[in-house]
């Protein structure tokens, strides 16, 4: 299937390695040019053939706006917009110290602040503006030990939904990716930081998982291309689950 992507324009944060790199793949095998970022993009930018790279910490106010105006120099323009950053620290409630929540809130929420907003005036030239945010399956079940993450996700998944309506008109349309068990470096990490061997608590996910196995990334990356789709135009304000059955409420 054409997904109508081929010479679209993408930014892509917190692209060197798991969910966002796996969603650059993905675009650029779309044919998108795609400009991509992390703290330390290069190597992962020449690998997947990225059309360009910045360093950036988009926690830090300024640094966002900044990177979208480097990635809206470098490729003329901008067609979609993939919102991603590294999880906070884990933690439950009572064991995170109380700044963490301040570092949490620029990391996961206004990132995606500053870079929707520097972005609005090119998404609204395209005739096929895209807006995709990656959350997590914790914005419908909140996932134990991740208290900043299942607090500020859910308020990034409320920021879609209002924009959603409010660029409606524009034929802009904002989505989110709610992941469960991806096979990434961030599964590893909760799982140290959760006093677990991640290999056997790897294995354990994966007996556990409907499906008897964990998610991979580029079928996540391949969710990311059709919600940035000519298909997927009349898709918005929505949260697709990425979980393998794992999360089956009505609601």
């Amino acid at each position: 299937m054409d997904l109508g992507l081929k010479g679209r324009r993408a930014l892509v944060t917190a692209a060197s390695k798991g969910l966002g790199k796996a969603c650059a793949e993905a675009l650029i095998a779309e044919g998108v040019a795609v400009y991509v970022s992390s703290r330390n993009p290069e190597a992962a930018a020449r690998q997947i053939g990225a059309a360009g790279w910045s360093a950036a910490d988009v926690s830090l106010p300024g640094q966002p706006e900044a990177l979208v105006e480097a990635a809206v120099g470098a490729l003329g323009g901008l067609d979609i917009l993939v919102v991603n950053a590294g999880g906070p620290p884990a933690g439950t409630f009572e064991s995170t110290p109380i700044e963490n929540w301040e570092t949490g809130f620029q990391l996961t929420l206004m990132s995606a602040v500053r870079l929707v907003r520097t972005s609005l005036p090119h998404l609204k030239k395209s005739d096929q503006g895209r807006i995709v945010f990656i959350t997590s399956i914790s914005v419908r079940q909140p996932i134990p030990t991740i208290a900043i993450s299942n607090a500020l996700r859910a308020g990034v998944t409320g920021l879609a939904k209002t924009l959603a309506r409010e660029l409606a008109p524009n034929r802009i349309t904002v989505n989110c990716l709610a992941p469960d068990a991806i096979l990434t470096d961030r599964l590893r990490d909760l799982a140290v930081a959760r006093g677990f061997d991640p290999a056997e608590e790897m294995k354990r996910q994966a007996e556990a998982a409907p499906m008897k196995r964990l998610g991979e990334p580029a079928e996540f990356g391949a969710a990311c291309a059709f919600l940035c789709s000519s298909q997927a135009g009349y898709i918005t304000g929505q949260s697709l689950g990425i979980d393998g059955g794992s999360l089956l409420g009505v609601h």
